[in-house]
This record gives structure tokens, sequence and C-alpha cells, in this order.
């Protein structure tokens, strides 16, 4: 089979089975609308869970700081790429988080993989919720470690898992919030199994840093757990884009010296620092923010109730509904687009077989008729 027949065999595949996946050309795309040649719709899609991508003191930053230090960082953080506001932002961060030390990285992503990479070594072992992001998994299974999946949010399977004989260390892995089913970890029963197996525990928190705990610390802060490693991303409640890792002295200087995406990574704009050392402020100081976007999810999930889909039992911005087949849920999605509406129809791989689903995203941008108008439009389509 040559390259060009694997390739067609593979597109092929996806398109018979409904999985195919395209993109779309936005005007405008992470706020409370998104337009579209011209169309505007009524987003449930954005991760902009506090709708701060849109805020003018951010907006101001990142103009600012473009004036000040140029577009681009000019290298690697190990070069030239570090810079004054890079370093204002990292302090900032572990002084609002309680670490003693925060390391920016590109992309959350590019933090999972290289936290994984730098970490473990073949004796190790990897035991991750089964639900784990991709980022988190693929950097698992890539890595010299042994890799074991623990059933979702069981805190027994990892318990077992963790209890098996090993030579080297213990690395546990799992998210705050999970990203497709939005539902919270245990976090306080997985800190105790982990500790009493004398493992590290790395929490990513990409969806519930900004919007859950006290100032918005995230889920760790919520539930009065600190994590070894704790993982944070800006592509969400700071309406932005890049990651930090919180931890201790001596791991930041480890993973200064032996994590590849630091190293050998173009470093972030300085003026993206600034703009997150913006949206940090709102973050802080903006409570409003967090208790609207509680408000809607409460009115989401009231009013959605009795719809014939499966509704999660999710309590944050992130609401799926369960469709089952792949094609219904593409159906479903496109029908509401009719209406003005824009949620994302979400399919295997990216979630199991037979769980396809639309995943509606809740912000602080969305008002009470924004939520009425979707539950309306569900209710129509379901009769």
């Amino acid at each position: 089979m040559s390259w060009q027949q694997r390739i067609d065999r593979a597109l092929e595949q996806r398109k018979t089975n409904g999985s195919f996946r395209t993109r779309t050309v936005n005007q405008q795309g992470s706020a409370r609308y998104l337009m579209q040649n011209g169309t505007r719709y009524l987003n449930f899609s954005s991760n902009d869970y506090l709708g701060i991508s849109q805020h003018a003191q951010v907006i101001s930053a990142w103009q600012q700081g473009a004036e000040i230090y140029g577009v681009g960082s000019g290298g690697s953080g190990h070069v030239t790429g570090y810079n004054e506001a890079h370093q204002l932002f990292e302090e900032q961060l572990a002084d609002w988080l309680g670490y003693p030390r925060a390391l920016l990285f590109i992309s959350g992503f590019a933090a999972n993989q290289a936290l994984i990479a730098a970490f473990t070594e073949k004796s190790d072992r990897i035991v991750a919720d089964k639900l784990s992001h991709a980022s988190l998994l693929e950097a698992a299974m890539h890595s010299p470690a042994q890799l074991r999946r623990f059933a979702h949010n069981d805190v027994g399977s990892l318990q077992t898992l963790l209890e098996q004989p090993i030579d080297g260390q213990q690395l546990v892995i799992t998210e705050g919030v999970f990203s497709m089913d939005g539902d919270a970890a245990p976090l306080v029963e997985i800190a105790q199994v982990t500790r009493h197996a004398q493992g590290l525990l790395m929490v990513d928190d990409a969806h519930g840093i900004g919007v859950m705990g006290n100032q918005g610390r995230g889920s760790c802060d919520h539930l009065q757990v600190k994590p070894d490693l704790l993982v944070v991303t800006f592509g969400k409640a700071f309406g932005a884009s890049g990651a930090a890792v919180l931890c201790s002295e001596s791991m930041a200087d480890y993973l200064l010296q032996f994590a590849r995406h630091l190293i050998y990574s173009t470093a972030m704009p300085p003026a993206q620092a600034c703009a997150l050392s913006a949206a940090l402020n709102v973050i802080r100081r903006d409570d409003s923010r967090r208790s609207k976007l509680q408000a809607n999810i409460a009115r989401f999930r009231a009013g959605a109730q009795s719809l014939p889909w499966q509704l999660m039992s999710s309590q944050t911005a992130i609401q799926p509904l369960i469709v089952g087949e792949n094609q219904p849920a593409v159906n479903l999605a496109a029908t509401l687009r009719e209406r003005g509406i824009w949620v994302t129809a979400i399919r295997p791989p990216t979630v199991p077989p037979g769980t396809a689903r639309l995943r509606i995203t809740l912000t602080a941008s969305h008002t009470d008729a924004d939520i009425d108008m979707l539950l309306e439009a569900l209710y129509d389509t379901a009769r």
C-alpha cells in the first residue's frame, strides 16, 4: 500500500463513520457571538468562560506590551526569549496559587508533554485517569514509563494499580475538570491514595482555573488539594493562550534543564504575558463574572431536565448532551445552526464510541435570554 493509498483509506473511513473533521473560518469566534460568512450565531462552543478575551484592560495590556516589546519573543527562553514580562507574570501566578515557582509554556499541550517526558524513566509507572486529555495520554504512551489507566474518577481502581509492585516511581495524572464530560475529579481522595503510595500527583486544571475556588484559583484550591505539579492553561477562563506549570523550586530547576519544550521552543511573546497579567488581575478582583457563570449553569440545567438526550451531571461550564451516534449529533448541531445557534458536535475518537454529543459551553457573557433561546431551540428540535 502506497503512502497516498494509506492516506485516502484513512480519510474515507472517517467520512464513512461520520467522524471526518473540518475547520470553519470565523470572523469572530471566542465571544458571545460567532461570525461566519457575514452571519451571526449565538455561540455556545467557546471556552472563554469569563468573557475575558474581550475585556478592554486585557486588550489594552497586550497592545501596550507590543508597543514596548514588539510582537515576538525572539527565541527560546534559554537564549534571548525570557523577558521581564514573563518573569513578572510567573511571579504573580506563583504567589496567587501558593507555589514557589511557575514556568510558562506556549500551550497546555506542550506543558503536559514536557512534564511527562522530563520526569519519567523506564522503571516508572504512570497511572492516569482513563478520560484524561489527549495531551496527557499521548505523552504517557510515548514516555519510557509503563502506562496504566484507572477507571474514570474511580479512586479504588487507582489504589489497586498503585499497590502493584514497581521498581521505579509512580506518577498519578488527572484533570481537575474533564473537558468532554464536564465533571470534576475527586481530588481529595486521589491525593490521599497517591501520597500513601509515595507517588507524585499531577493535575491539569485547564477547565477549573479562573472559574472555581477562592478568587478563581481553580479545582485544587476549591478542594484544598495541592498537587506536586499543577498545570494551568490560559486558553479558557484567561481568554488567551499558553500555560504554566506550578511546582517546587527544585522541580522548576529540573524542568529548566530537561523539559525540551522549554529549551527548544520559542517563548510566548512578552506582550502576551502582559495581557495574561491583566487577565489575572480581572480574575482575582471580579467575582461577578464567576457568579454570572454559575447562574447561567443553573438556569440551563434547570431548563434542560426534560430534554430527550442525556444531560451529564456536570456542574461546570461544560454541559454535554449525549446524543449517541455520530450522524444524529451532527444533524442536531446543524439544525441548531439554522436557528442561529452555534454548538459543536463532538464525536469519536475524541469521545468513546456511542457517546457522540453536543458539547455546550456556557460563559459569563451569556444573558438569561441567550440561555432561554438555546433551550427553546433544543425543545423545538426534539418535538
